[in-house]
C-alpha cells in the first residue's frame, strides 16, 4: 500500500491542475483557447453582416466587467429582454489582470446574449499576457466596420500602456478610415474606444488632435467610451462632438443607442 501512495499522490495533482473543459492551465498567463473563444470579432461582424441593416440601428453600450461577473451576467438577462438589438458593444477592461481565464468567463457570459458583441481593449485587458489573449480571442486593436448608414471605428487609446509615446491612438489610421472613399456607401460614423481623450490615461499629446482629427473628417459627431466607471455626456471641447462614457456594469448601467442617418438618442439605463 505504502508503495502506490506517491503514486495516488501525483494523479491527485495532476486531476486538481486540469481544468474541467479538459484543458490543462499551470500558469495563470497561460493561453489556451478553444476553436469557439478565437477571432471573436470578426466571427461577430460575420454574423452581423448577414442581417438586414434597419434604417434605424439599435446598440447597446456596456463595459469594464473586470471581476463582476454576476453583475455581467444581469446584463446579459437584461439586454435580452429588449427587442431588435443590431448589437452590442463592450467598451473595453473585459478582464480585470489581464489573465486568460478572466477574459474566457467574460466571453462564457456574453455569449448568451441574443445579438453580435463586440469589443475594444481595454488598459487592464492589457496587463499580464493580456494584449497576447485579447488578439487571439477577439483580434486586431483598432478594426472598422460599416453597417447600413453608418462606419463604425473602434480603436485602442490606452496611451498610458504605451508610455505615453505619441503614438496611441494611432490618429493616421484614424483619420484614414475617417475618409471616405469614391465608392463609400456610409454618410456617419461613430468612433468607438475605452478611454476618453480628457483621461489622464489618455495621451495628452493626442487629446485636441484626437478630437480635431474627429472635426476634420465632418462625419463624426460621436465618440463612445467607458474605462470612467460613472457616467458622463458632454461637448467636451465647446463644437459639434459629443463625448458619451457609459458607466461600467458593477452599477448595473449600459447606454441603449440609437442611430439614424444624421442623428441619434442616447439613453441612461439602470437595471
Amino acid at each position: 500500500m505504502s508503495k502506490r501512495l506517491p503514486r495516488l499522490l501525483c494523479l491527485l495533482v495532476l486531476f486538481l491542475f486540469v481544468s474541467c473543459d479538459g484543458l490543462f492551465e499551470y500558469h495563470p498567463n497561460q493561453l489556451i483557447l478553444k476553436e469557439e473563444e478565437t477571432n471573436l470579432t470578426a466571427k461577430a461582424l460575420s454574423r452581423l453582416q448577414r442581417q438586414p441593416a434597419p434604417d434605424t440601428l439599435r446598440l447597446l453600450l456596456m463595459g469594464d466587467t473586470q471581476r463582476f461577473y454576476d453583475a455581467t451576467q444581469a446584463f446579459v438577462k437584461k439586454a435580452n429582454t429588449y427587442e431588435n438589438i443590431d448589437f452590442v458593444v463592450h467598451l473595453g477592461d473585459i478582464s480585470d489582470f489581464g489573465m486568460s481565464q478572466e477574459f474566457r468567463w467574460v466571453h462564457d457570459l456574453m455569449d448568451d446574449l441574443k445579438w453580435p458583441y463586440l469589443t475594444v481593449i481595454g488598459n487592464h485587458d492589457m496587463l499580464g499576457n493580456g494584449r497576447k489573449v485579447y488578439r487571439q480571442m477577439f483580434g486586431e486593436f483598432n478594426y472598422s466596420f460599416v453597417y447600413g448608414h453608418t462606419k463604425f471605428v473602434l480603436l485602442d487609446t490606452n496611451g498610458r500602456e504605451d508610455n505615453f509615446q505619441g503614438k496611441v491612438p494611432d490618429l493616421d489610421w484614424l483619420s484614414k478610415e475617417l475618409t471616405p472613399t469614391p465608392d463609400a456607401t456610409w454618410q456617419q460614423a461613430v468612433v468607438i474606444s475605452h478611454v476618453p481623450p480628457y483621461d489622464s490615461d489618455f495621451d495628452q499629446q493626442l487629446e485636441i488632435p484626437y478630437h480635431q482629427t474627429l472635426v476634420n473628417s465632418q462625419k463624426v459627431s460621436l465618440s463612445l467610451h467607458g474605462h470612467k466607471h460613472s457616467w458622463a455626456t458632454e461637448e467636451k471641447y465647446g463644437d459639434q462632438i459629443l463625448y458619451h462614457v457609459t458607466t461600467f456594469v458593477k452599477e448595473r448601467g449600459f447606454t441603449y443607442l440609437k442611430l439614424w442617418n444624421g442623428g441619434y438618442s442616447l439613453e441612461r439605463v439602470v437595471y
